[in-house]
This record gives C-alpha cells, sequence and structure tokens, in this order.
C-alpha cells in the first residue's frame, strides 16, 4: 500500500510559479513510475506529467511541454512538479498518481487526495 499526500498548491497570478510536491510512504517508491494529473471544473481529469521510476525519462502533455518541470527524490520518497509560466486554464485540483513498474497513463495503482492550483488572470 501507498500513499500519497499532494502540497504546495495555492493562488498565483498569471505568469508566475507554483512547485507541487508529492510525499509518498512506504519504502518502495523508486519501484514505482509517478506521474501528475489535474482536473479543471466541469472537465475530466487529464494528464500532467510523468517520471519514470530512475528518474530517467519524463513525459509531459503537449500543453504544459516547456513550462513544467516534474522530478523525483527517491531517497525522499518525494516527487515535484515545477510549474512555471502559469496560465489561468491551468488552474484545476492536481493529483499526484504512482504505478508501480513502466508508467502507463491509463493504469495507475495509487492516486493522492489532490491539491488545489488557482491562477487568476
Amino acid at each position: 500500500q501507498v500513499q500519497l499526500v499532494e502540497s504546495g498548491g495555492g493562488l498565483v497570478q498569471a505568469g508566475g510559479s507554483l512547485r507541487l510536491s508529492c510525499a509518498a510512504s512506504g519504502r518502495t517508491f523508486s519501484s514505482y513510475a509517478m506521474g501528475w494529473f489535474r482536473q479543471a471544473p466541469g472537465k475530466e481529469r487529464e494528464f500532467v506529467a510523468a517520471v519514470t521510476w530512475s528518474g530517467g525519462t519524463t513525459y509531459y502533455a503537449d500543453s504544459v511541454k516547456g513550462r513544467f518541470t516534474i522530478s523525483r527524490d527517491n531517497a525522499k520518497n518525494t516527487v515535484y512538479l515545477q510549474m512555471n509560466s502559469l496560465k489561468p486554464e491551468d488552474t484545476a485540483v492536481y493529483y499526484c498518481a504512482a504505478r508501480r513498474g513502466s508508467w502507463r497513463e491509463y493504469d495507475i495503482d495509487y492516486w493522492g487526495k489532490g491539491t488545489l492550483v488557482t491562477v487568476s488572470s
């Protein structure tokens, strides 16, 4: 069992930055590929970014490429999402996700409860 707890959300002006963190419980964190999803009001949850267990490969949605960076620190059991040049359309609840082994967007093992990011114009 893996528990995921997100933090770092909040209110920011357009063009600003935020860094989200996701702390994972358990001693097998390095066995999991980690990702971030988001869900805006009235919309379906969508993929944002992911990183392999080693941190060697990352994946991004087209909408955030060049603005967001995902990283992980296996010694701290934590994955991060650095968000720069934020836009009002980035407003959403951001969820941390874990999948044992390789990353597969549609086959997530564990979810966090989410953290709200609001970008004002």
